[in-house]
């Protein structure tokens, strides 16, 4: 009877394997078949399966940032020298107040652009607190809560922390890792990088709007005289409108000037871009409103998380006061009404 119960005193211990917490050091008994354990004191979360992954592509990554942000940078240089060389003179040729208002609003939507691109770009995307660990006097209870260790950094990451392997860092609230900025957007410069947006967007909405109005002035007078023809349009044939339209355009475009085709790259490559930051601009914002980011989006799967969906999440990340946010409607999902 003694033998028996001596034996199973055994058996349990054997099941069971000594372990000691990286956060408060304590040494913790627990089952040998338990990969990932928290620690009763002070909540640091281990996690016995993770192995550190040797990357050798840093260096290629900061070099790939760096050539994307000089691209970047070059490209609305461009657009701006572009759009002053050919825009100005017309705007100036046509009235003179239109012409400084004109230079006014190209200014303040060019330092607008480039400073919230700096401000996105070169800022650190935030860095985690730092916080005491490893020592039991030092660490109080609870004071890891959800903390995981960061095999990279060698140090605690928070819940809200992801490690950026393209920046090598562990960054706070991450969202994403822009190339285009050769930063990621976290929790520092993550309104910098939606100002950022917003500025482009609405200033390539100007320069297309602004080298229309130049390049109408300016483009050679279209010779649609063949499309007025009484048996074209009795006939409606949609190809053969089609077809004298794009010799018509083409006839015209041999006419233009260096000017004239500077006018028609801006219109180009604004609507292109236009295109994708709207997109972009759009996801963000619906990430916002649902209070997540976009890692936190993935992570969380397809039903939205526990995020709650309300325009006070907008507010709140722009900085706006309490007073004006508290006037703003609250919009719930659906799922979140009926389970209340």
């Amino acid at each position: 009877m003694i033998d028996s119960a001596v034996d199973h005193v055994e058996a349990t211990i054997r099941e069971e394997i000594e372990k000691i917490c990286w956060g408060c050091g304590l040494r913790l008994l627990l089952p040998s078949n338990a990969p990932i354990f928290k620690c009763g004191w002070c909540g640091a979360v281990t996690n016995q399966h993770a192995q550190k992954r040797k990357d050798k592509s840093l260096r290629w990554r900061r070099w790939r940032d760096r050539c994307f942000v000089s691209v970047v940078s070059l490209f609305m240089l461009c657009i701006l020298c572009g759009g002053v060389w050919t825009v100005h003179p017309v705007v100036f040729s046509i009235s003179y107040i239109s012409g400084i208002f004109h230079c006014l609003v190209t200014a303040v939507l060019a330092v607008s652009t480039f400073t919230t691109f700096g401000l996105a770009a070169f800022r650190c995307a935030g860095r985690p607190p730092n916080i005491q660990w490893g020592s039991y006097p030092v660490v109080g209870k609870g004071d890891l809560e959800d903390y995981t260790f960061c095999l990279y950094c060698c140090k605690p990451k928070s819940p809200r922390s992801h490690h950026c392997r393209s920046c090598g860092m562990c960054i706070e609230d991450m969202d994403h890792h822009c190339p285009f900025i050769g930063n990621c957007v976290g929790a520092t410069n993550h309104r910098h990088f939606i100002i950022f947006l917003i500025s482009t967007l609405i200033s390539t909405v100007y320069v297309t709007i602004m080298c229309s109005y130049a390049g109408w002035h300016i483009w050679p007078p279209l010779r649609f005289t063949s499309l007025a023809h009484p048996y074209i349009l009795a006939s409606g044939s949609t190809s053969r409108v089609v077809r004298e339209l794009s010799h018509a355009l083409l006839g015209s475009a041999m006419l233009l000037s260096t000017r004239g085709i500077i006018l028609v790259y801006l219109i180009v490559s604004s609507v292109s871009v236009q295109i994708g930051l709207t997109i972009l601009l759009w996801q963000q914002l619906c990430y916002i409103y649902e209070g997540q980011t976009y890692l936190s989006h993935l992570s969380s799967g397809a039903d939205g998380g526990s995020g709650e969906r309300d325009c006070q999440n907008l507010v709140r990340f722009f900085g706006c006061p309490y007073s004006f946010s508290r006037h703003l409607p609250i919009f719930r999902s659906s799922r979140k009404k009926h389970r209340k």
